[in-house]
Parts: structure tokens; C-alpha cells; sequence
């Protein structure tokens, strides 16, 4: 399957579906909860791209990128939390772990400063929320949550194509 990215936007091209449920389903908001606010989470990966466009200022396209694909993490923030919601959950920055709420931490990040490092971790945090994503809209029985979760898998496919571009390209610069 061809990634076709919108350039300008970070994201992929097709419009985002309706965001509504078929009906409460706690379990089902429990994972958008972890989408929301657990280790690998939106707000784990605007937070750390926030810090790393703030990091790469001296380099202002790849600062660019960072900030433009936080804002794509945002929007995906959102739709997870009105998804909770109309699951029946709690829209807070929390995860459910083994039953207990556990809350989201900026320790869930990896800082790093250089440039090599900081790029591998995008691309692994990328791949950690691809594989998340798909094996929901696996077992997720209801629709239009798993059209959702398609959709927003889509974009994290280009932040994924696009920080592995960044990174093929820092390392050429370096030979």
C-alpha cells in the first residue's frame, strides 16, 4: 500500500469520520484512555514533540516537523478523549493498568538532545502506537471506533515515514 502524506497538513488526506459510538462500553473506553493518556499515548508523543521541536531550534525545518505532527497528535488527543467519553469513561490523562488507574507522566518520555536519538525515538514511538492502534481496531467490535482508530492510524503512518525520512537524512549529513 503507497503512503500518500498531506506535506503541508503532516497527515494523511481522507477526512476524519464522524466521532460517535454504538453504545457504552467501558472496556472500550478504558483503551481510549490508554490512547489518551498512558505510556505510548497521544499526549506522551504532543508532549515530547513539543519538547523536541523546542530542542531542534537550531535546525528550523525538523523543528517545523516536530511542531506541525504535535498538533496532529492534539487532534488525535481529542478524538480519543470524546471517544472515552461517549464510551462512558472519564476523559482524564490516565490509563487503566491491571485495574487501577494510573496517570500520565512526563517521565513516559525519552529526552534526548542529539539529533540521532531523538529521531530513533520518534520513529519508535510511531511504531509502538501503529501496532497499538491495530491490534484495537482488531479486537474493538464497534465501527465507527475502529473507523476512528483507521483513520488516526493513517496519520501515524506518515509521522512514521516522516521521522524515518528526517532520520535517513540526518544520517547522510553525517557522512
Amino acid at each position: 500500500m503507497e503512503m500518500i502524506c498531506v506535506a503541508a497538513a503532516f497527515r494523511a488526506p481522507e477526512p476524519y469520520p464522524e466521532i460517535r459510538v454504538e453504545g457504552r462500553n467501558l472496556r472500550y473506553a478504558r483503551a481510549m484512555l490508554s490512547n489518551m493518556g498512558g505510556g505510548t499515548s497521544e499526549m506522551s508523543a504532543a508532549s515530547l514533540y513539543l519538547y523536541d521541536q523546542l530542542v531542534c531550534a537550531g535546525e528550523e525545518a525538523l523543528a517545523q516537523t516536530f511542531h506541525e505532527v504535535a498538533m496532529v497528535e492534539l487532534h488525535h488527543l481529542e478524538i480519543f478523549g470524546a471517544l472515552a467519553v461517549q464510551l462512558g469513561g472519564e476523559p482524564r490523562l490516565w490509563s487503566v493498568q491491571r485495574g487501577r488507574r494510573v496517570w500520565w507522566s512526563p517521565e513516559y518520555n525519552q529526552y534526548n538532545r542529539m539529533m540521532g536519538p531523538l529521531l530513533q525515538a520518534a520513529v519508535r514511538a510511531e511504531e509502538a502506537s501503529i501496532r497499538i492502534y491495530e491490534n484495537q481496531a482488531r479486537w474493538i467490535g464497534d465501527e465507527n471506533v475502529r473507523a476512528n482508530l483507521r483513520r488516526i492510524l493513517a496519520d501515524e503512518r506518515c509521522h512514521l515515514e516522516l521521522f524515518r525520512q528526517r532520520w535517513q537524512e540526518h544520517m547522510d549529513r553525517r557522512r
